[in-house]
């Protein structure tokens, strides 16, 4: 038990495991802070009206995070290949501890932009201002006047309210903009600690040394490079084959021509082929030789996704 444990926290390697990675959610950030910048300057409006602030300050927060939540999960490969590994194969292949940990992975992938989101939000502190500016105590308020409720105290964020008010919406904003901006300090320092915490698990947990994991890394972007490149040629090719078979020509430019000359194209690859490659791919040694993506393993004629006599399989989940 102790062992398997052991293995299924490899996933966590998942999280920044190289610099693309990084880099990538570096961009997203800097994507949303932009975008966060842009809805405060041309959407954000607060309605400045009891009942309705509350609701309308944390869906400015809620809905863009949400949103863009949702846009990281489906822009992750891993989402689709967990979905193709469940549809093909099942989950018989991991433990409750390894889908739950490529869960996290997914989760936490997606989570860059919608934490980025509520970051930004809560150091500008509008959004915050907006939905709690009615719920601050008259009573804390030193001499505020007793005639003035919640209804006033919405109309704050908008600075609608009469002259002997003014000192005390000026209060009122400073308080509620420190407690926003403290949130968002404390966000950013939880995430942080996290972040650090991850990735120093990951190099403990790592079954592979530096040196292997960064090669691994550099082999899983040139076979998806090249992968693509060859399937873009490869359907080219096929669709003028089939448009020439129909038509009795084709109309190539001199690129085309050159590309259908030189690579033929006889056919396709049938389904089982394409099942092969597709899915979830936990990375896998066979006699001592490692195997570092699906395409890998089924150009060696392995087959299965467990451990064998011949072959022993970590669970560490690639990016």
């Amino acid at each position: 038990m102790a062992a398997l444990i052991a293995e299924n926290f490899r996933f966590l390697s998942l999280f920044f495991k190289s610099k693309d990675v990084m880099i990538f959610n570096g961009l997203v950030a800097l994507g949303t802070v932009g975008s966060e910048e842009l809805f405060s300057v041309v959407a954000f409006n607060c309605p400045c009206s009891p009942a309705r602030n509350y609701i309308y300050g944390l869906a400015a927060i809620g809905v863009p995070a949400l949103v863009l939540f949702l846009i990281g999960v489906i822009w992750n490969n891993h989402t689709w290949n967990l979905v193709a590994e469940c549809h093909k194969r099942g989950t018989k292949n991991f433990s409750a501890a390894a889908t739950f940990l490529l869960f996290g992975s997914i989760m936490g992938r997606a989570a860059v932009a919608p934490i980025t989101w509520s970051v930004i939000s809560l150091l500008r502190g509008e959004a915050y201002i907006c939905a709690l500016s009615e719920f601050v105590k008259p009573s804390s308020l030193d001499k505020f006047p007793a005639e003035y409720g919640a209804e006033v105290l919405a109309k704050f964020p908008c600075r609608d309210v009469p002259a002997n008010l003014t000192k005390f919406r000026d209060e009122v904003t400073r308080r509620l903009r420190y407690e926003s901006q403290l949130f968002g300090w404390l966000l950013i320092g939880i995430v942080a600690v996290l972040v650090f915490l991850t990735k120093c698990l990951k190099h403990c947990c790592s079954p592979l040394s530096y040196r292997q994991e960064a090669y691994w890394a550099q082999y899983r972007s040139n076979e998806d490079k090249l992968f693509r490149r060859t399937a873009e040629v490869h359907s080219r090719i096929l669709a003028a084959k089939n448009v020439k078979h129909f038509f009795g020509f084709v109309a190539l430019d001199k690129e085309e021509k050159e590309l259908v000359q030189e690579f033929p194209v006889e056919g396709v690859q049938p389904s089982p082929q394409w099942n092969a490659i597709t899915g979830v791919y936990i990375y896998r040694e066979n006699k001592g030789f490692p195997l570092y993506s699906r395409l890998h393993k089924w150009a060696k004629g392995v087959e299965g996704n467990g451990p064998t006599p011949e072959g022993h399989e970590l669970l560490f989940l690639a990016s």
